[in-house]
């Protein structure tokens, strides 16, 4: 099954942590897992986090301020996030194609404003706030278990059926003749429960698995690679394997 990297933390930098762990077997179909990333002491200087699109929406917990949450997910380049010196925020991410919610919610960048939606964010940060991470999971469990009775979020087979078939993905056509529909249908799709053109998507996978195997197969030739992944990422790949664990 897909499975994204990471956004990029610096090796260098202080006392950072980063938690994650998989959703119960039940909703490992639509959650990709539950995470944390927050600093242990204060930091000499502000952390960056370098956030890369994988097509996932993520609803997002700033657990310093609870009236700060949100929706986000990213398109096609990725983007700066300045964390600050102090922070601790905790989040659900959803694989692609999953989340039904209203897309005009779903941000792009650093959420730093009060949630004034609709969904009980506020609420599930003000519970989970003090809680140790591992505490923190059930009542993430609840919320996405909520979504789902509510149709918020639910499975989508054709996005989950080239998910799960990316090795035998490397143009557009492959991915609507896997999934037995006409181009057109496939972009009225994806475009309609991810967000993406099928180019576009096809851009962000291809990324995630070069990221994940360092598969340059994936790409018409070095040079091919070099350029597409300098676009989405800002670096070269020496340079982002330099700079960041991942």
């Amino acid at each position: 099954m897909y499975d994204p990297i990471k956004d990029g933390m610096e090796k260098s930098i202080g006392p950072v942590s980063y938690h994650e762990s998989k959703p119960p077997q039940t909703l490992q179909h639509i959650v990709h897992s539950y995470w944390q990333i927050k600093t242990e002491t204060t930091l000499d200087e502000d952390f960056t986090l370098h956030a890369i699109p994988d097509a996932c929406i993520n609803l997002l917990f700033n657990q310093k301020q609870t009236e700060i949450a949100g929706v986000t997910g990213l398109k096609t380049t990725y983007t700066e996030l300045n964390l600050g010196k102090n922070f601790d925020y905790a989040g659900i991410q959803f694989f692609p194609g999953v989340w039904q919610g209203r897309c005009d919610e779903t941000k792009g960048s650093f959420v730093g404003s009060k949630y004034l939606g609709k969904l009980p964010l506020i609420d599930v940060n003000v519970k989970t706030q003090a809680l140790s991470f591992s505490d923190k999971l059930p009542i993430f469990s609840n919320l996405v278990m909520s979504l789902v009775e509510q149709k918020i979020v639910e499975q989508n087979k054709i996005v989950q059926k080239i998910l799960s078939n990316l090795n035998r993905v490397s143009r557009v056509s492959d991915m609507a003749d896997l999934v037995h529909i006409s181009p057109r249908q496939l972009q009225r799709i994806l475009k309609e429960t991810t967000g993406f053109s099928p180019h576009d998507f096809l851009k962000v996978m291809r990324l995630q698995q070069s990221l994940k195997e360092n598969n340059v197969d994936l790409y018409t030739d070095q040079s091919h690679f070099i350029r597409s992944f300098k676009k989405i990422t800002g670096y070269s790949p020496t340079s982002y394997f330099r700079k960041y664990d991942v």
